[in-house]
Formats: structure tokens, sequence, C-alpha cells
């Protein structure tokens, strides 16, 4: 495993940037580089709870908050995968990587937010989240400063 990280700098207030990270009306607008239907987070946004972050399948990863502290930061630990229905926390395949941490770290600077994120991960997705991150904060940085990326 290896750690990525990720920052920005965003001309918006932590809330707001929080707010389009994690809003249901949002997500799926800067998580889209991460695979085709990545759109949906469902929590209880509970420490310990459970978290799913799903395609418009409803497959995908089945995690939990390790840490909140709204609207500061927030890690995720994955533990498995979800299909059809059905969890996979337990699987050979899934070991491989259950535990590895996903966090979001906030920070105001005079009203500007620093947002920097980290990831763990097998080499072999580097390339995957490199590109999901780096397309990704730009959504996250332009919707939350109002900027049309279109027009960039």
């Amino acid at each position: 495993m290896e750690t990525l990280s990720y920052e920005t700098i965003i001309d918006a207030p932590l809330q707001k940037v929080w707010d389009i990270l994690w809003g249901p009306e949002t997500y799926g607008q800067w998580t889209q580089y991460f695979g085709a239907g990545s759109s949906v987070m469902k929590s209880d946004w509970k420490v310990g709870g459970k978290t799913y972050f799903l395609n418009e399948k409803g497959d995908g990863m089945v995690s939990t908050i390790d840490s909140l502290d709204e609207p500061n930061q927030i890690i995720f630990k994955h533990l498995g995968m979800t299909e059809n229905g059905v969890e996979d926390t337990q699987s050979k395949e899934v070991m491989e990587w259950s535990g590895c941490f996903e966090k979001y770290f906030l920070t105001d600077l005079d009203g500007k937010t620093k947002l920097h994120t980290e990831v763990q991960v097998d080499k072999e997705w580097r390339d995957h989240m490199d590109t999901g991150f780096t397309k990704g904060l730009m959504v996250v940085k332009s919707l939350a400063e109002g900027v049309n990326l279109s027009a960039v």
C-alpha cells in the first residue's frame, strides 16, 4: 500500500466546501472521475457506522467513518465491497486492502479553505486515484467558487 496526497486552496468558506464534498446534489459531480456511476454516498454519519460509496446499480464499497469533526475533517476506513445487495468484508481479495483509509482535512485560511486529501491504495490503482482526485478536486473548487469549468 502507498499513501497518495492531494491538495487545493479554494476561495470559499469551510462549510461550503464540506457541503459540496458530501451533499447529495454535488457528490456525484466531483466523484464522476473515479469511474462511471460513482455517484452516490449513503451514510449514517456516525463514527463506527456504515457508509456506502455506490454506482447507479447499488454496487460499490462499504466503509465506516473512523473519525468525524464537521466541517474540519473526516476519515473513512474501507471495509469491503457490496454487490447485488451482498456485503463482502471477508474474501481474500477484500482482505488484501480492507482497512485502508481515505482522509479529508479542511483548514480555514482567512475565509479560504485548504482541502487536503489522502488515500491508501495498491500501486496498481495510483493512476486511477491521481485522475479521480486531480479532476474531482477541480470540480469541488469550481463549484465552491462559482466558476463554470466549461468556460475555463
